[in-house]
């Protein structure tokens, strides 16, 4: 049973800002560059795998900051009294 809605048990993917996402691509090239030969296949796909996703992420251009919010209507000035 879940405590709240929205906990990051949640299955959703976890937001990673621009800079967290190249920082994670730059130890994933290089844990794949320190990998021994006798590593198993299916690890090594793994981790090429996910440098290939980081990069087509990273290819994307950066989405600006007024796209991400919501838009809010504008307030109404308040009456006296």
């Amino acid at each position: 049973m879940r405590w709240r809605e929205g906990q990051l048990s949640d299955n959703r993917p976890i937001p990673r800002s621009r800079a967290e996402k190249e920082r994670q691509l730059r130890e994933l090239k290089e844990v794949y560059a320190g990998l021994k030969p006798h590593t198993s296949p299916e690890l090594r796909a793994s981790i090429i795998a996910k440098i290939k996703e980081l990069q087509a992420e990273l290819a994307q251009p950066p989405a600006s900051s007024r796209e991400e919010r919501p838009r809010r209507e504008p307030r109404r000035p308040r009456l006296p009294g």
